[in-house]
């Protein structure tokens, strides 16, 4: 595999290699424990601590390479069974396409039903996966397809499922049932189920009356510690002959208690600033975090502008907080001039639905913690 050329090795959102990847050795082990004893495993953690990253990270382990076909599909945006059978056989086909396998060949075969979005190139006679949602009429019978072809593939599957609760939330009644039979009548994969959403996940794996009861091993992702990071982040910095104060590395880590992504968008900015043979000190950092949150303004403002009143005060309020408890009571709503506290709670039950806020143990608090900056210091 030839080595990606990266000017900035703070890579965020996307996997490259184990070089600009940060530890998770424990958990890859855990993974790799798990699917080569048959088990399908639910990952639970939330959002931007490094779910996703760690799964491409499992995927890419050789030995998991040579045994398994591997397909990472991520459902967050599907409101659907249909939606849900396009994500899925379309992720399938997509991660197939550089291989030159029969099994590859097979799929159109195999899954008639999407027959109708196989199309060849005419510059070059590749073939391409072409279908809209409206193509598939029977959504499952072509999961029903999807699975059978699964069967015949030519060694393992580990398939990944991503945001998995949202399965949850579709319109179509029995999906978890129907999924859940499917998944257990599979003999050539392993499922991982991710999720971002505790409550959800816990509730569809731990409730005696859910379908994935008890279906499959349960797995926490805590943040990496901040002595593993600070190795990592001074190492990429040296290796390409800068520096940086461990001071500065560990008040980034604090700043977003570990949060994977924020830290690496916070690291990969730093590194932007430092000049060869320079170091980077603590002071720099909110230098950073005001590009960082600059380059995301009119992507705020436009999301802000799509609120409606009252839960774009609510949000603001919370930002304000950082950590916002007691929601509801009456200091709470005269501090942010609210209306009341059946209002209060209308806003944020649809806050946590969109995504925009969390519930932690410590009270409500805005998932992006640069949006939370940005409204509560510069809006």
């Amino acid at each position: 595999m030839i080595e990606p050329t990266v000017n900035n090795p703070f890579i965020v959102g996307k996997y490259l290699s184990d070089k600009y990847f940060c530890d998770r050795r424990e958990e890859t082990d855990f993974l790799r424990k798990q699917v080569l004893n048959g088990r399908d495993i639910a990952l639970i953690s939330p959002r931007r601590i490094g779910k996703s990253g760690l799964i491409q990270h499992f995927f890419h382990q050789e030995d998991i390479n040579e045994q398994f076909h591997v397909f990472y599909i991520d459902i967050y945006a599907t409101t659907s069974l249909t939606e849900f059978v396009y994500s899925l056989g379309k992720g399938i086909y997509e991660q197939l396409k550089p291989q030159t396998t029969v099994w590859k060949e097979r799929f159109f075969q195999i899954i008639s039903s999407f027959r109708v979005g196989f199309k060849l190139d005419p510059m070059t006679g590749a073939p391409s996966f072409d279908l809209g949602l409206g193509d598939i009429q029977t959504p499952q019978a072509s999961l029903d397809e999807i699975f059978d072809y699964i069967e015949i593939a030519d060694k393992p599957c580990i398939i990944a499922i991503d945001e998995f609760q949202q399965i949850g939330e579709y319109p179509e009644k029995n999906v978890e049932a129907l999924l859940r039979t499917k998944i257990q009548q599979c003999h050539r994969a392993q499922f991982i189920f991710a999720g971002s959403k505790r409550h959800l996940m816990s509730n569809m794996l731990t409730s005696p009356s859910k379908p994935f009861y008890q279906s499959a091993i349960s797995m926490g992702l805590e943040p990496i510690s901040t002595d593993i990071y600070a190795d990592f982040a001074t190492k990429l910095f040296e290796e390409r002959d800068k520096h940086i104060e461990r001071e500065a590395i560990a008040t980034v880590w604090n700043m977003f208690n570990g949060y994977t992504w924020f830290v690496q968008m916070m690291m990969n900015e730093l590194f932007a600033l430092t000049m060869p043979h320079e170091t980077c000190m603590p002071g720099r950092i909110e230098e950073a975090r005001r590009n960082v949150i600059l380059a995301q303004e009119n992507t705020y403002k436009d999301l802000l502008s799509k609120l409606p009143p009252r839960q774009k005060t609510v949000l603001q309020a919370i930002a304000k907080e950082r950590i916002a408890q007691n929601i509801t009571s009456s200091k709470f709503i005269k501090k942010y001039n609210l209306s009341s506290a059946s209002s209060v709670q209308s806003a944020v039950k649809l806050l946590l639905k969109n995504d925009l806020i969390t519930h932690t143990d410590q009270g409500y608090r805005l998932y992006d913690f640069f949006l939370s900056d940005w409204l509560a210091t510069v809006y």
